[in-house]
């Protein structure tokens, strides 16, 4: 396997209903960085930031445990319970990458400009792509608690995917 790349990479998000994008996105992690702080959202910036009841933190979180025991990767993972967008990345001085979506691609810029005001070193910031359910939209958890889409992003219902 390839050396990896960053020591400590930060990653952060509400994992809803843990579904194959955040699958993805977290064998991705896993796959840059030696050890991965996981930024998981309070009940209270979940719902501020999705602007509807999500499933609660220490749910969410025993999703997450279950998901990085059965791939290996639990021991690599420091799991950081965050507050507001920015985390804990903009303090801690071991963490050398950042990986945001390409949506949040703005957020990895204020995370660099609040650790510059703090004296620490830039992170590099790594942007990916969501993944994208058999219709061309992302993966959410919104789609699923719709019914549009199931967890592997599969459309529901058997009616024909939309064209939007």
């Amino acid at each position: 396997m390839a050396k990896r790349k960053f020591k400590r990479l930060g990653l952060g998000g509400t994992f809803d209903l843990l579904h194959r994008g955040h699958k993805h996105v977290l064998k991705l992690a896993f796959q840059l960085a030696d050890r991965v702080v996981l930024g998981l959202s309070t009940d209270r910036l979940a719902a501020q930031l999705k602007g509807r009841p999500v499933t609660p933190l220490e749910e969410r979180r025993r999703r997450l445990e279950e998901f990085l025991r059965d791939e290996g990767f639990l021991r690599r993972v420091e799991f950081e319970i965050i507050d507001d967008r920015l985390g804990t990345a903009v303090e801690d001085p071991e963490m050398d990458g950042l990986l945001v979506s390409v949506e949040n691609r703005k957020l990895g810029e204020a995370v660099n400009e609040e650790r510059a005001k703090r004296g620490l070193k830039p992170l590099e910031v790594v942007v990916f792509e969501k993944v994208l359910a058999e219709d061309g939209k992302p993966i959410s958890a919104s789609r699923i608690r719709a019914g549009e889409i199931d967890e592997e992003g599969k459309i529901k219902g058997g009616g024909e995917p939309s064209k939007k």
